[in-house]
């Protein structure tokens, strides 16, 4: 085999939180404070810290699985060492095509935020040229090298947590009081946690690229359950602020830049209208960082053919698995005909989740024993991912089939493939 660089080890621990944190935040802050309460009064903040217990183990499932890989890959490298390569291709593929889709619907979503500042964006020809640009754009900066991208990412993350940050302190100095914690009348409890399960999903990107990581061991345990902590935080602060100053909360999807408006004057309402578009765009840079090098790691593991795992000799990124991302996103936002298949993107992480929770405990009976706690903890992250399966449509579940079908037939066609002399 013809012997390549590997991209090197040059994200820290601040680094791989800023790609956690943004595989978590993109447009639903900005929403679900005000469809939380609008669902459940004042105990809103507490349904997100129901939401966070209801992740956490998986969480710690991934955590631990994190220390015993070091490569590309993630929950890919995970389904593979316990089940083979078709169960941990299965893991990686779904995942990756969703996040393309998503990447081309999400960018058209960030265009419609800026276009309430500039109106020109709303013609058809300037937003998907700002769509395509936008991705073009992202697609560069992530093929010059990982450290630029996770500096593009920290700036975007200020960008779009600052604004968040003001609200939250002028609630605080304002003279606003939220109300009274009262427990609801749950007519619809599981759709309502439903909506606080999806506030976290994400979180297990940050895996994906630990073969660029500084010691992801050691690292990437920490940074899973901390960031969970934080975005926990970050949620309940924006919740509170919102009910502290909107008297008469609604289900609106706009009503926290309307909070800010009644806080902050014109310039709050154009400032949350602005950070949620960078809050898309930072969640799909980040998008774009992670997933392609689950296309790397797959072709590293002779999943995807070998022209994926091309690393770049100048910048040591992975650059055709990059450029085939971006450019697959780029067309993709042309055509408007991805809403059906972005539908399906929540039953492929999920399959990632029930993957990787059955993954824990098959290693390490293989190596001669299970950890009790290790066991239960797997399994109630199980139940969870197989209990939010049940709630999706029959449209998720037919588009998600079809994905499975076609990355079936691309696994084969690259196990087909010739060695390379």
């Amino acid at each position: 085999m013809t012997q390549q660089a590997a991209p090197p080890r040059t994200v820290g621990f601040w680094g791989s939180s800023l790609l956690q944190l943004n595989g978590m935040i993109g447009s639903g802050i900005f929403a679900l404070p005000a469809v939380l309460v609008a669902a459940v009064g004042s105990f809103a903040p507490m349904m997100i810290v129901m939401g966070f217990v209801l992740i956490l183990p998986l969480g710690f499932v991934f955590a631990w699985l994190a220390t015993r890989f070091d490569g590309t890959g993630g929950p890919v490298l995970y389904g593979q060492a316990a089940f083979g390569n078709f169960v941990g291709f299965q893991a990686g593929w779904g995942r990756y095509g969703s996040g393309l889709i998503a990447l081309a619907a999400n960018t058209h979503v960030m265009v419609s935020y800026f276009a309430a500042l500039f109106p020109v964006l709303e013609e058809p020809v300037f937003g998907s040229s700002a769509v395509v640009a936008t991705i073009i754009v992202m697609t560069i900066i992530n093929l010059v090298g990982m450290r630029s991208s996770v500096n593009a990412l920290g700036a975007l993350t200020v960008l779009k947590l600052a604004p968040l940050g003001i609200l939250v302190l002028a609630a605080v100095y304002g003279g606003y009081t939220s109300p009274d914690i009262v427990l609801p009348e749950f007519s619809q409890a599981e759709t309502v946690i439903l909506l606080t399960f999806y506030a976290f999903i994400g979180f297990e990107g940050v895996t994906v690229p630990a073969g660029e990581m500084k010691d992801p061991k050691r690292q990437l345990p920490r940074v899973i359950i901390s960031v969970l902590a934080g975005v926990t935080l970050v949620y309940v602060l924006i919740i509170w602020a919102y009910m502290a100053i909107a008297t008469e909360p609604t289900g609106n999807e706009n009503a926290l830049a309307g909070a800010a408006g009644i806080a902050l004057g014109q310039a709050g309402t154009v400032m949350i209208v602005l950070a949620a578009g960078f809050s898309i765009m930072a969640n799909n840079f980040g998008s774009l960082i992670i997933v392609p090098r689950m296309s790397f790691g797959m072709a590293e593991q002779g999943m995807l053919p070998r022209w994926f795992a091309k690393v770049s000799p100048r910048f040591l990124t992975p650059s055709n698995a990059i450029l085939f991302y971006g450019i697959a996103a780029a067309l993709f936002s042309l055509t408007g005909g991805f809403a059906a298949l972005a539908a399906a993107s929540t039953l492929t992480r999920l399959l990632t989740y029930v993957i990787t929770a059955c993954s824990l405990p098959v290693l390490e009976k293989r190596e001669g024993g299970i950890n009790p706690l290790h066991l239960i903890v797997a399994t109630l992250a199980l139940i969870s991912s197989l209990w939010v399966s049940t709630h999706a449509s029959q449209q998720s579940w037919i588009t998600f089939l079809g994905f499975v079908v076609v990355g079936t037939v691309l696994y084969f066609v690259a196990r087909r493939e010739p060695e390379d002399s």
